[in-house]
């Protein structure tokens, strides 16, 4: 079950809202295989969102269930560590727990990531 509360209280930028939605349609691989093992409640029952947008940010994904943010890091991220620490600690302000993917894990084995993921505390 979504929390409402976690959800709605987060800071939002609507000129966002077109390029999310065009992440979420281009969909890169990476992403498209974590997705296919967390939405709908299949990991712990969690809800998540895709490209999320956090005021400024668009995240990869959301568990508002318990303030999780969990970002799959490929190539893309290699020259971005100023921007990306600057992020986390923006979302660690906002008492979100981020947590890092490299896309390389996903591609060898998603299903030992999920796995590691049960036992991250912020999940319960």
């Amino acid at each position: 079950m979504r929390n409402s509360k976690n959800y709605n209280a987060l800071p939002y930028n609507p000129d966002l809202k077109n390029r999310a939605s065009e992440m979420r349609k281009a969909g890169n691989l990476p992403e498209v295989l974590f997705w296919n093992e967390v939405k709908q409640g299949k990991f712990k029952g969690l809800d998540f969102d895709r490209q999320k947008i956090i005021d400024n940010y668009i995240v990869d994904f959301y568990c508002p269930n318990c303030g999780v943010v969990v970002e799959i890091d490929g190539g893309s991220h290699e020259d971005k560590q100023v921007y990306d620490a600057r992020r986390d600690a923006y979302l660690a302000g906002l008492g979100l727990h981020v947590i890092h993917i490299y896309d390389s894990d996903i591609y060898r084995d998603v299903k030992a990531v999920i796995e590691k993921l049960h036992k991250y505390p912020a999940f319960g």
